[in-house]
């Protein structure tokens, strides 16, 4: 039998077959054996595997190879226990130690692990910073340190947890163990950052386990939030079981909740950020119990989930990376049987996207105003919430920007934020000398007494926050509390001492008070980052838009090798319904010709308008905005009338899908829309099978029975006719390329001259720096009383306000709503005929 030297000193079988039958288990999962394999060579891995990959196996089966103790740092408190009871039926003994527990079982576990009687302890990165549990550490023999999420340690993971950054000082502590670092989502950036404060040496790395065979990953284009609520229906109903539908937004999660209450029989769950912990964790133990079949969620859930048998993941808005995409896809069919993934893209959900990405990076003016206003605060600690400071400071980000704002002046060493320790006070002394007291006067008896005292309690524990109850240091002096808590704020104005009083929820201690230049803080870095952040929204929104294998476009985008077709994708299948499915242009001629019109309809803007006003055009729609931008001039014009204005976006987005056109923001909230090479190739009656792969099948019925009769352009070299089409719309020379500047039959388009204008009421004013017409601040006062009064939709008050001539910023403060919020308003207003200008959300304009 092969052997390796075990860095302990054991020999250990190279061949872990054997073990594996403890798990239940007879054939390893792709890239487990290979990371076995530089485990069991006394080598520190970083190891990439996706949500149901097989990670765990990595670590666990050395715990009952190996003589030792395998140490598993992971923030999934509520699973330590699932784990551990799972671990415990199969004989291997195992323990967790985490906040759940009460003092005296810690204490208990603890001195168990210290005296070596487990084979895997589960712990959570906070107690690295628990004295006790130091010293017991260094009691214990460690064969493999296990860091779980190990994303975490970067503050360019998502996850990011101060505690997880402590990681290195801790590993170095204990003597260097053996470490494998683990996590399902690892930009470049990131693993370096894990590598790097982790100080692995020479790591070999893995990123394997990403083929999931047995998930139908698929992509679907809603024309607008209406056809996606029926898309999702649609989808449930042929999909039975439990799973989880993805939002965005909490707002996005209340409104799908309350749809699938009025539809769906089985049971439906929420779960985001702002409910309580305590409902939080009531609704994750009922999913894991089958009480709730469907859970609505933002990204927050699925960490602390361990459910096998989920049937299907559903992403209601686009996600912001690739890597949360296939995270979250992930927890679907952890157990091996079939499972279906749908993603819903809307360019719209970009727009969300952006928001959080302007949210974690904010400006070096934006965290300049936090940290001046937190050090006017006497306070100590400061016990103030995200929301407080955004309001106090009148900020345009969110509270998550406010977070990333503490987060970075926490990095550069300015505050630090702190939990309540149930009433427990902390000290930090940063001085490497065994004993500081010679440091105080002679005649500072009470405060050489505290000192010695806190020394004392502390031990080897320097540079680090150590909490303990007042109450335990006045019994170890045999002083009173007032006496002590004067002392030690008196030591606190000693550069190695740091002390915080006992406060309860969450709050800031400020650690320097500097003049903000001063601080550390490199903002190029940021900048940088922030710029990844986009490529990556822009590399999840490729991958919703390709024709490729889903599966093969994952592994690609992870570098996992093992790539080959899944065959059961949507964009596999409707390959391969092409290929068995002679076309006969005969069955499919109206829904061509509607494909090839919009095309065509497309291409006559010169891609300077977006897809809304294409849409209007189509249907012959005689909106003022059409005709003076030239639209209603076009030969294309009407040409869809037959079809209604919701059903001509939904097939501009299935070209969009297809990737026959495309989209192109040139001002922020304004996307233009522009035919592609391939659209091209449609329009000349070249490649007709790829126009009808990406429409759906009841689209296709309705545009085949309207337009019957129609007959599409079928292998013609000419662009449709386009360039000798007298009503061409195409750009003025010499003049920027706005969409009011076009021309038709070479002659100006005429968009409203002073003789042409109405004349504006008396109680308007002009709004010179948004050039519209604005109503006086009275129009204000008779809004409030309407949306009182009368039953109208919410979303109508923002759309008649910003009808009325207000800007952006100026109905965000009266309605009380966000960007995003009254973005989501004008979807819906749009979706109900009304008509939407695009200037209200151009960047001038917000």
């Amino acid at each position: 039998m092969d052997v390796a030297a075990d860095p302990l000193g054991m020999d250990v079988e190279t061949d872990y077959q054997a073990q594996l039958q403890r798990f239940g288990l007879s054939t390893f999962r792709p890239g487990q054996q290979q990371v076995l394999d530089a485990i069991n060579a006394g080598r520190d891995c970083l190891c990439i595997m996706p949500t149901g990959g097989g990670k765990s196996l990595c670590f666990q089966l050395p715990a009952i190879s190996r003589d030792g103790t395998v140490l598993v740092i992971s923030p999934l408190i509520a699973l330590m226990k699932d784990q551990v009871d799972a671990l415990v039926q199969l004989n291997i003994s195992a323990t967790y130690i985490n906040s759940s527990l009460g003092s005296a079982e810690q204490r208990d576990r603890i001195s168990s692990m210290a005296q070596n009687r487990y084979d895997l302890v589960y712990v959570a990165p906070e107690r690295v910073r628990s004295r006790f549990f130091l010293e017991a550490l260094a009691k214990t023999r460690i064969q493999l340190l296990a860091i779980d999420e190990a994303h975490c340690i970067s503050q360019w993971g998502h996850d990011f947890r101060p505690d997880y950054a402590r990681l290195g000082r801790m590993r170095e502590r204990i003597g260097r163990p053996q470490t494998i670092a683990l996590t399902a989502t690892a930009t470049e950036t990131v693993r370096r950052d894990v590598m790097a404060i982790l100080e692995l040496r020479e790591p070999a790395v893995f990123v394997s386990g990403f083929a999931r065979d047995n998930l139908s990953l698929a992509v679907k284009s809603p024309a607008g939030n209406s056809d996606k609520d029926r898309m999702l229906i649609e989808f449930l109903s042929h999909v039975p079981g439990a799973g989880i539908v993805y939002c965005s937004t909490r707002k996005a999660c209340e409104h799908v909740t309350e749809l699938l209450h009025s539809v769906e029989s089985r049971k439906v769950g929420i779960y985001h950020a702002g409910l309580e912990q305590a409902e939080r964790r009531n609704v994750q133990d009922r999913f894991a119990n089958d009480g709730v079949d469907i859970i609505v969620a933002t990204n927050a859930f699925g960490m602390g989930i361990d459910k096998s048998d989920l049937r299907f993941v559903v992403h209601y808005n686009l996600p912001g990376s690739v890597e949360a995409y296939y995270q979250e896809a992930g927890r679907a069919g952890r157990d091996g049987k079939p499972a279906d993934c749908c993603l819903f893209y809307s360019y719209q959900d970009k727009f969300i996207q952006e928001f959080f990405i302007e949210n974690s990076y904010p400006s070096s003016e934006i965290v300049q105003q936090v940290y001046e206003y937190l050090c006017e605060i006497e306070a100590d600690p400061i016990e103030i919430t995200l929301q407080d400071l955004q309001q106090q400071l009148g900020l345009s980000i969110g509270t998550e920007g406010i977070r990333v704002c503490e987060t970075l002046l926490e990095k550069c060493g300015a505050l630090e934020r702190m939990d309540s320790q149930q009433n427990l006070a902390s000290v930090k002394i940063d001085s490497p000398l065994t004993s500081n007291v010679d440091r105080l006067p002679r005649d500072a008896k009470t405060r050489r007494r505290v000192l010695r005292g806190v020394e004392s309690m502390i031990g080897p524990l320097r540079e680090e926050r150590v909490f303990f109850s007042p109450r335990w240091l006045c019994q170890q002096l045999d002083m009173k509390w007032e006496s002590v808590q004067r002392a030690l704020r008196e030591l606190s104005k000693l550069d190695f001492f740091d002390y915080v009083p006992p406060f309860r929820g969450r709050a800031i201690h400020m650690l320097r008070r500097a003049a903000f230049h001063e601080l550390e803080i490199d903002f190029d870095e940021l900048k940088r980052r922030k710029r990844e952040e986009y490529r990556r929204l822009e590399s999840v929104m490729r991958f919703a838009g390709s024709r490729a294998c889903r599966q093969m476009d994952i592994l690609e985008y992870f570098g996992d090798a093992s790539r080959q077709p899944c065959g059961h994708c949507d964009n596999c299948r409707g390959q391969l319904d092409v290929v068995q499915n002679s076309l006969d242009i005969g069955d499919h001629s109206g829904c061509l010709y509607a494909v090839q019109v919009a095309l065509s309809g497309v291409a006559r803007t010169h891609g300077r308008v977006g897809k809304t006003l294409i849409a209007q055009m189509l249907c012959g729609s005689g909106a003022k905005k059409l005709k003076q931008l030239g639209l209603s001039k076009l030969s294309t014009h009407g040409m869809l009338k037959l079809l209604g204005r919701a059903e001509s976006v939904q097939l501009l987005d299935c070209l969009l899908a297809m990737q026959l056109i495309s989209q192109e923001e040139r001002q922020k909230f304004r996307p233009i829309v522009k035919v592609t090479r391939c659209g091209l190739e449609v329009m000349q009656g070249r490649d007709l099978a790829r126009a009808l792969s990406g429409v759906p099948q009841d689209l296709q019925a309705k545009l085949n029975f309207l337009f019957r009769g129609q007959q599409p352009i079928v292998d013609q070299t000419s662009l449709a006719g386009s360039e000798k089409d007298s009503t061409v719309v195409q750009p003025v020379e010499g003049r920027p390329a706005e969409p009011r500047q076009l021309r038709v039959d070479n002659e100006e388009v005429d968009t409203g001259t002073d003789s042409h204008r109405e004349p504006e009421p008396q109680n308007r004013r002009r709004d010179e720096s948004h050039g519209v017409s604005a109503p006086m601040p009275e129009v204000v006062h008779s809004f409030e009383s309407a949306d009182v009064s009368q039953n109208r939709p919410d979303f109508y008050w923002t759309w008649q306000l910003l009808t009325a001539g207000y800007s952006v910023s100026e109905v965000s403060q009266i309605r009380k709503l966000s960007i995003r919020e009254i973005a989501n308003h004008l979807e819906i207003a749009e979706e109900n005929q009304f008509e939407i200008d695009p200037d209200w959300l151009s960047a001038k304009s917000l």
